[in-house]
């Protein structure tokens, strides 16, 4: 089995004009294409989803079809694809896919703790994701 790169991962989605790239794009293709038993980290896929997002600019809505496309080769493992299942499809809910992914890394706890009130927690609540989601509260420091 070959563990795959982040790197390897975006030549292989990711269209360039640039004749380096796309020397690397082949070898990237050919790689993912010949049908080796191939790994991805679930720390990969979150710095693939944002290289897409924030570098590369992509919408969501293309994050989630290389995502998707990603979790359906049959030649991939992806560690934790329960997680990474879970997490894509949040992504296409307009959940972040960071809060997503660490959320459902979580399956085994009682709760999450978060001061993410706005983007996460509310939401999360609002969708009755288990474990349930809990705002903690800032506490102010005793000391005079």
């Amino acid at each position: 089995m070959i563990g795959l790169d982040t790197n390897v991962l975006a030549r292989y989605y990711v269209a360039s004009d640039d004749a380096p790239t796309q020397q690397q794009s082949l070898a990237a293709k050919a790689l993912i294409d010949s049908g080796q038993r191939l790994f991805v980290a679930k720390t990969v896929l979150l710095e693939l989803e944002w290289v897409l997002r924030g570098y590369y600019k992509s919408p969501v809505a293309d994050v989630v079809a290389v995502l998707e496309h990603l979790l359906a080769l049959p030649n991939v493992e992806l560690e934790d694809r329960q997680a990474c299942q879970w997490a894509t499809t949040a992504l296409r809910e307009g959940f972040d896919f960071a809060d997503a992914l660490h959320h459902a890394s979580y399956r085994q706890c009682a709760s999450v703790a978060t001061f993410d009130d706005k983007k996460f927690a509310q939401r999360a609540t609002a969708k009755a994701w288990k474990p349930p989601v809990k705002l903690m509260k800032p506490v102010k420091d005793p000391t005079p």
